[in-house]
């Protein structure tokens, strides 16, 4: 039997009896992977105070108990909300948690007529991932060997900026350099943006060529045996004019102060907030249009959000990306993006890739 599924699950337990639950139903399958090292596509994971129960179709029940241990596997003979209805039916009344956010109204619907009216929902929203949020030191050790793949991918595709290749051709290397190191995959479509698309912070490729004097955002992240990274650096293609010389210098001093909020015992919010300040010095905090960062693992995005106002503190075994940008319409955009562990009283940059400006 694997402990570290039964561990992780013994946790959530501890927790649950704190909020008074009965159990929770998890739809997201992070967490299933995570509670129980089930990593089939379909199914819903119920951990109670009484045991745990993965439902899922005929597709995945064999992959299912191959994969897990210490819990029922539930083969889905009807819908999966009638499945889990008649799981919880007839028990003495329950208080059972549920993520809103993974379920659709018409879902709900279904669920709470099939497991009749001794079962009272509660909303748990992120109940489940809270555990997630604080990686032990295999899930870092993953992690980093991920962040550091992404850095070498990155570095081979920045040597594919030439005047004339088309932003798809990039993409399409990046994802197969990807897969030629071991990964399973990109953490999510590669951002590959020239010139002014490199404005909108989420372009995705196109058949737009490079030319000279324009800035290139190239943001990637690969899925190593389930843990995900995310890196972003910003080429010039020429020398750079003085004004993108002192942008570039400013998100880079945003990065760096924002970096170094980043310790245990400080809030998301500060850390957002180091940032801003830095740009706003600049007067370039109103072209800074997202959050500074993400919490980073199993998911490409997950808590804690590093954004204003967030009250979260940060404790070791946080991992978050730290990425400021500035987008000028028009002209183009630079973001510098990390992957940042936090350890107790230092952190650790988990990606490699250097952060001057880069011309070519």
């Amino acid at each position: 039997m694997n402990t570290q599924f039964l561990q992780r699950r013994r946790a959530l337990r501890a927790r649950i009896a704190e909020a008074h639950l009965s159990g929770v139903l998890s739809m997201n399958p992070a967490s299933w992977y995570y509670l129980s090292g089930y990593t089939g596509e379909a199914g819903a994971l119920l951990v109670s105070s009484k045991g745990s129960w993965l439902v899922t179709d005929g597709r995945f029940t064999s992959q299912a108990k191959e994969e897990t241990s210490g819990l029922r596997v539930v083969r889905q003979e009807e819908s999966l909300m009638a499945t889990l209805g008649r799981l919880l039916r007839g028990r003495s009344r329950s208080r059972i948690g549920f993520d809103a956010t993974q379920l659709s109204v018409a879902q709900f619907r279904a669920l709470r007529k099939a497991a009749g009216s001794r079962v009272r929902w509660v909303n748990a929203d992120g109940e489940v991932e809270k555990g997630r949020q604080r990686k032990d030191p295999a899930e870092l050790a993953q992690i980093r060997k991920a962040a550091l793949l992404a850095g070498e991918v990155l570095s081979n595709a920045i040597k594919l900026l030439k005047p004339g290749v088309r932003e798809i051709e990039v993409g399409a290397e990046i994802e197969y350099q990807m897969r030629r190191r071991g990964a399973s995959g990109p953490a999510f479509e590669s951002i590959v943006a020239f010139g002014t698309r490199s404005a909108h912070p989420h372009a995705r490729p196109t058949g737009k060529r490079l030319r000279k004097n324009e800035l290139v955002v190239l943001d990637l992240g690969a899925i190593l045996a389930h843990y995900c990274s995310d890196i972003t650096r910003t080429v010039f293609v020429g020398r750079a004019p003085a004004r993108i010389r002192r942008w570039y210098g400013a998100v880079q001093e945003a990065q760096a102060a924002a970096v170094a909020a980043a310790r245990a015992g400080i809030s998301c919010g500060d850390v957002d907030a180091a940032a801003r300040r830095v740009l706003a010095r600049y007067r370039l905090s109103q072209y800074f249009v997202h959050s500074t960062g993400h919490g980073l693992g199993l998911e490409v995005h997950e808590d804690p959000r590093v954004a204003s106002g967030q009250k979260h503190v940060l404790v070791p075994g946080n991992v978050i990306t730290i990425e400021p940008g500035i987008y000028v319409p028009g002209v183009g955009g630079i973001r510098i993006e990390d992957d940042v562990a936090v350890h107790a009283g230092r952190t650790e940059l988990l990606t490699r890739v250097p952060r001057d400006l880069i011309e070519i």
